[in-house]
């Protein structure tokens, strides 16, 4: 390709270098395997991203490889996430910090992303900005990559194509395995506001209001990131508004609480509103011959139940065992791409299971209100699904029928 120095031929391409390309990068790299990660944007830039999640995904990054120093840099103790209603109730999730674990955290994505990033190219990984990938071959015997940069187009070969590059991947898109949401079309809107408040740890708020909801997570250099999930109502609104002035008028909205004076609201924008549209995704198979979907490309139902980013590395972890069998051993390929699908089945079929729930209660406004005010006054149920949903106990607990029982009855 004019212009670049990407291979021509190498064992693995990763298409997506955000925080799964990378992780994915690392381990591969680090067994020896010849990896070249494509990322279209020429630098880092904020993208509409995960940022709140429960302490598990900070064991899994000291996996990865990250020092202790630089998850200090990257994350933000968070006590807790405030679940609040449109009737005023209130539930605070900890995740397990009041049985003595360690607190949920909020990430600042323009620390992290560039320390894996790093960490891959240290690993021995080739990382390449600026490189669109247009184009996935996967009827050629091996993957062909179609790429363009500013300088022209090329072609790069490999063994297998990676997709990493979100819940639209062009390589699940190639491999035939992409569909649309089962969810009403929704709208992702985030960005981040200068915090006043001091640094001490600071609750996470989780608002649901009429159409949507906004989650409100404290991050590292004195940043709330505001997260935004608008459903079909918004539409016209969103159409007619833009989505600046729409969050502006959302994040207005918000009240001011006794625990949290709502002073970010008057916060400096630190950077533009990323969109993320539609929101969402799925796919029928996460691998195959020649070709592996880690982190949101595997499929994205939602960002309320959380535990994105944890669910990605999983799939990195999982994906780069599958990967290397199946490099050491070619006529054993499919084999280990079937194992790596049924892997990933088998680890989150509860977690889904249990976020379809959740979006039902949110799609009936009355019951929703009914399971908050529940889990609001009952402890040892308010604590359980903090567990769950923060991927800390299997979410078969979840959708145990004696919790249900617990959850639900007057």
């Amino acid at each position: 390709m004019t212009g670049t120095a990407a291979p021509e031929r190498v064992d693995v391409a990763i298409v997506g270098g955000g925080l799964a390309g990378c992780a994915l990068a690392v381990a591969l790299a680090r067994a020896g395997i010849e990896v070249v990660v494509l990322e279209r944007q020429p630098a880092w830039r904020w993208r509409a991203a995960g940022v709140f999640s429960s302490p598990v995904t900070m064991d899994a990054l000291r996996r990865v490889g990250l020092s202790e120093a630089t998850l200090a840099r990257v994350a933000r103790p968070i006590p807790a996430m405030r679940l609040e209603t449109p009737g005023g109730a209130v539930a605070r999730l900890t995740y397990g910090a009041e049985a003595g674990g360690p607190p949920a955290v909020g990430f600042d994505r323009s620390t992290l992303d560039p320390a894996l990033e790093a960490l891959a190219r240290e690993a021995g990984a080739t990382v390449r900005r600026g490189v669109t990938v247009e184009t996935v071959d996967l009827d050629a015997g091996r993957p062909v990559l179609g790429m363009r940069t500013q300088d022209g187009t090329g072609t790069l070969r490999c063994h297998i194509a990676v997709g990493a590059d979100g819940a639209h991947s062009v390589v699940a898109s190639a491999a035939g395995v992409a569909r649309p949401s089962r969810l009403p079309e929704r709208v992702g809107l985030s960005y981040h506001l200068a915090d006043p408040r001091p640094g001490e740890p600071t609750d996470a708020r989780l608002r649901v209001f009429d159409g949507g909801y906004i989650g409100i997570a404290p991050v590292p250099g004195r940043r709330v990131n505001v997260g935004i999930v608008l459903g079909p109502a918004w539409r016209d609104r969103l159409a007619r508004a833009g989505a600046s002035t729409t969050a502006t008028g959302i994040v207005a909205a918000v009240p001011a609480t006794e625990v949290d004076p709502a002073t970010w609201r008057d916060g400096e924008r630190c950077d533009p509103v990323a969109g993320a549209a539609p929101l969402g995704g799925r796919v029928t198979r996460r691998a195959g011959p020649g070709w592996w979907l880690v982190g949101d490309a595997v499929g994205f139902l939602d960002p309320f139940t959380g535990e994105g980013l944890h669910r990605a590395l999983v799939s990195t972890e999982l994906a780069a065992a599958a990967i290397r069998a199946a490099l050491d051993r070619p006529e054993q390929a499919a084999r280990a791409a079937a194992a790596y699908d049924r892997a990933m089945q088998r680890r989150f079929a509860a977690k889904d299971a249990l976020s379809w729930l959740v979006q039902a209660f949110l799609a009936r406004p009355a019951s929703f209100e009914y399971a908050a005010r529940r889990l609001a006054t009952r402890p040892g149920v308010r604590a359980t699904m903090g567990l769950v949903m923060g991927d800390l106990v299997p979410a078969t607990r979840g959708l145990d029928p004696r919790f249900l029982a617990s959850l639900l009855a007057p």
